[in-house]
């Protein structure tokens, strides 16, 4: 229910919104003007009515045929403008503060107008077959992705996300960020680890996904040991005996390099190598054990909780959120800056890909039908809820005053046309019985 809370905490009743407009004190004076214009009309009658009165009544008067005839109108427009201005005024307050029933008829019957127009909305408006073909003829794939692609957009798509980003950034406080994250890790922790593992490396095996890792891995041990000279020179230096001649030495380091050195080489060049075979068998009896071995799997869970259980792990993905948001929000305040662009470029793509595929475009109007549908057939309550619940918040008699000003201008002429309406109406019913009865 669209209520306020008052000084003492109680709910009061809120002033309906949208009507706080700057036009308001326009539409004040234009009121005021038209009643005072209808109010004329009513007047003018009435002067016309009384000095046609006194003229039939004036002693020895001889008046004309043409005074009945005016006086005929002028009452009747009289009665006209009257009847419409109660008709008018009911409609917001009680006539003259006189409690008649059936007047102030807005204060007093808003809930069951708010209730009633709620049922008209639904009963015309929200039914799932008026909502899905409205969805479809909007063709809102069409619409979107062509204003989407045009390029003139761009900045304004780039602003729109950028705004949305940093809205969603600042929604999100750091401390529950940091719950979040704990939690994850917690989750993370519960399952045991080592058997789905054992089960994606078995079938990384099994589909030879293994031999571009091992692959790269011997290209990596070969170009090492090319450059590995300086330190087994070291080592040779320095755990070799003292005894030994540098020569020696040199000589010793020289082999050892040039061992190591081809034998990576052959390694490398071999798929069928003996070393890359027993690497292979290893991670196959790897992925056996992570699956099977209750050692195994239980040292691997002890890294796992280890590993999760250190602050160094919930501290740095804190660190990481704080870092990777700071950044984020200096380069969406940057429009030249590469995210911005790279978004503008995406989204635009998005739309001309959107906008050029129109068996797309068809499958996408499915979606928003049943989109529609659904939201139709389920949520349409809810929607008119708002309806109803935000009329029944307002405060009646602000509601009228509101209300008034919007169509009270218009209601005017009502006044104005029922005292010329009656006039007329006075004016053919006098005529007619002086003809029928002279």
């Amino acid at each position: 229910m669209s209520t306020t809370l008052g000084p003492s905490g109680p709910p009061t009743k809120s002033t309906p919104a949208g009507f706080d407009a700057a036009g308001d004190a326009q539409r004040r004076r234009d009121l005021r003007k038209m009643k005072i214009v209808a109010t004329s009309f009513l007047l003018g009658a009435a002067v016309v009515y009384l000095l046609m009165r006194w003229l039939e009544h004036r002693d020895g008067a001889d008046v004309g045929s043409w005074v009945g005839y005016v006086r005929a109108a002028s009452e009747a427009g009289m009665v006209g403008a009257l009847a419409d201005w109660f008709a008018v005024t009911a409609l917001f307050r009680q006539p003259l503060r006189l409690p008649i029933p059936h007047t102030a008829l807005i204060p007093r019957k808003k809930d069951q107008i708010g209730d009633q127009l709620g049922e008209f909305i639904e009963q015309n408006f929200m039914t799932p077959e008026v909502i899905v073909s409205r969805a479809v003829d909007l063709d809102l794939p069409r619409r979107v992705s062509g204003w989407l692609a045009d390029p003139v957009n761009a900045p304004r798509v780039n602003d729109e996300v950028s705004r949305a980003i940093r809205l969603g950034a600042e929604m999100l406080r750091d401390e529950d960020v940091e719950k979040f994250i704990q939690a994850v890790l917690k989750w993370a922790a519960e399952p045991l680890w080592a058997p789905p593992a054992g089960r994606i490396l078995e079938q990384l095996v099994d589909e030879n996904r293994v031999e571009p890792i091992i692959a790269m891995l011997c290209d990596r041990a070969h170009d090492w040991a090319l450059d590995s000279q300086d330190l087994i020179d070291r080592v040779v230096d320095r755990d070799g005996p003292a005894w030994v001649p540098n020569f020696v030495n040199n000589l010793v380091g020289e082999r050892i390099y040039r061992e190591l050195t081809e034998f990576t080489y052959r390694v490398r060049a071999d798929p069928d190598h003996d070393l890359r075979r027993a690497l292979h068998e290893f991670v196959k009896d790897f992925a056996h054990e992570l699956q099977y071995d209750e050692n195994t799997i239980a040292r691997f869970e002890e890294i796992k909780a280890e590993l999760l259980g250190r602050d160094e792990v919930g501290g740095a993905a804190s660190t990481a959120w704080q870092t990777g948001k700071d950044v984020i929000e200096q380069m969406l305040d940057d429009p030249s800056s590469t995210l911005r662009t790279s978004i503008s470029d995406a989204v635009v793509r998005l739309g001309v890909r959107i906008s050029e595929d129109r068996p797309l475009q068809e499958k996408m109007n499915t979606w928003v039908a049943r989109i529609a549908r659904h939201v139709a057939e389920n949520y349409s309550t809810e929607i008119i809820t708002v309806v109803t619940d935000t009329v029944r918040g307002w405060d009646a008699e602000e509601t009228s005053r509101k209300i008034e000003l919007q169509v009270g201008r218009d209601l005017q002429f009502i006044r104005i046309n029922g005292t010329v309406v009656g006039a007329l109406a006075g004016l053919v019913i006098y005529t007619v019985s002086v003809l029928l009865f002279g």
